[in-house]
């Protein structure tokens, strides 16, 4: 699988957030079962008898024995119920659906990524006829809503890794004026910030540049509504790309800012060639803390700046589905109910460092009492705040890692000079047609 959708529990990790406390299970009362046009069956006899096959993303090296407590709790409190866990490596998720899908030997309930459910809509059930009204207003809106299509339910929302974060290195951006009571809250406010430390110290600020999520975020749709065509290529796009090419220029922002890899660029916050970062993974606080202990101690978190919407964006989200050829939809979706009740999600969050979909989850004293005030737990607080605003970036194209490089390639050829900003829209926008034309397989 691509970066971007591979298992957040081994992604982006939202910093101080793990607890080592084992999982402790509450089943209590049975799971609701209940269809959305139906009323409530009990969680017993036929309707929820037999084999769930559940497959997840990377999960069993380090959380095994936790999970299958899960398991063994819930077959206890079901009898009539065998849940046989499958535990997929992320590389392998999409190509191992798809083939399972083409053969019809099914998973009953599925782990995948937000990113792909394109990809697979077609071929999942409706969960409006498995969830009700009330069970699926317990997942956080924002989390949930973009899982539609077309009125059709095709996921519910489990974990993700939260937004991004913004750094600032307070020693050196002091010569600039930086309050680090006060850090930009926009695109603007972030390179003006740049531009002040740039001509006050001569060095390059930041690695911020006009990528496909800066785009995204400044409000601007990257895809039709139907998914079917880009729809980037507006003047708004070439303004907002244009008014990056003269700090990029001028070394404002730094020239190793166009590599591909953007999780090891040459000038980094830890080598203290940049000054800061304002949307960033949060994973990147724990690598200053490991590799540069004196940076870490000059880090400032914040917020990460927003675009003309004001919204936070998360890359994506872990999703749960059931295939629509499954014969056991009923157990499936009952099972789904129970692991991604707000009991489950909050011990699993207490293990790793996530967050979950879960409303009461989220209002637990775990995520809402948070004392000291470290960088990690700057870190929290900042995410926590963020997380109301928080936003799906997944462009629902069924490979959006593809189609984001195929637009951040073209930016790095305008910045580096070889095509006009224009120019690069265009072939942008023709790749994404021609890729999304051929259904992106």
């Amino acid at each position: 699988m691509a970066r971007r959708t591979r298992s957040l529990l081994r992604g982006r990790l939202v910093p101080a957030l793990a607890l080592a406390l084992g999982l402790s299970l509450t089943l209590g009362a049975c799971v609701s079962g209940s269809p959305a046009t139906g009323d409530a069956p009990e969680q017993s006899g036929e309707a929820y008898s037999g084999e769930v096959e559940w497959w997840t993303i990377n999960l069993q090296k380090n959380y095994g024995p936790d999970i299958q407590r899960w398991i063994d709790a819930y077959e206890k409190e079901h009898p009539d119920v065998t849940i046989k866990w499958v535990d997929v490596p992320g590389q392998d998720i999409n190509t191992k659906l798809l083939a399972a899908l083409a053969g019809g030997n099914v998973p009953d309930a599925v782990n995948i990524t937000s990113a792909t459910t394109r990809l697979f809509a077609g071929s999942m059930a409706d969960l409006n006829s498995l969830f009700s009204k009330e069970e699926l207003a317990d997942y956080a809106p924002n989390l949930a809503e973009p899982l539609v299509a077309d009125g059709k339910r095709v996921g519910i929302p489990w974990y993700n890794g939260g937004t991004s974060l913004g750094f600032y290195n307070k020693d050196l951006l002091a010569k600039a004026g930086f309050d680090p009571a006060k850090p930009p809250k926009t695109y603007d406010d972030a390179l003006a910030l740049a531009t002040a430390y740039h001509k006050a110290s001569g060095k390059s600020a930041t690695n911020f540049m006009a990528y496909s999520n800066v785009v995204q975020a400044n409000g601007i749709a990257l895809l039709s509504p139907d998914k079917q065509k880009a729809a980037f290529n507006t003047p708004e796009t070439l303004a907002l790309v244009e008014k990056f090419k003269p700090l990029f220029d001028s070394g404002v922002i730094a020239p190793g800012s166009l590599g591909a890899n953007q999780r090891e660029l040459p000038q980094s916050l830890e080598n203290r060639q940049i000054a800061f970062n304002p949307v960033a993974v949060s994973s990147t606080l724990l690598n200053i803390e490991k590799n540069s202990p004196a940076v870490y101690g000059s880090i400032v978190v914040g917020p990460p700046v927003t675009g003309a919407d004001g919204k936070y964006y998360m890359p994506g989200q872990q999703i749960f589905t059931i295939p629509a050829k499954s014969d056991n939809q009923a157990a499936a979706a009952a099972w789904l109910k129970y692991v991604t009740a707000a009991e489950q999600q909050l011990a699993l969050c207490k293990l790793v460092p996530i967050y979950p979909s879960s409303l009461k989850a989220l209002a637990d004293p775990f995520f809402t009492d948070i004392a000291g005030n470290s960088q990690a737990d700057q870190a929290r607080k900042v995410l926590l705040d963020t997380f109301k605003d928080a936003v799906d970036a997944s462009l629902g194209s069924g490979n959006d890692d593809q189609l984001r490089k195929l637009f951040d390639d073209q930016i790095r050829a305008y910045m580096s000079g070889t095509t006009s900003a224009k120019g690069a829209l265009d072939a942008a926008e023709k790749a994404w047609n021609e890729s999304l034309a051929k259904g992106n397989r």
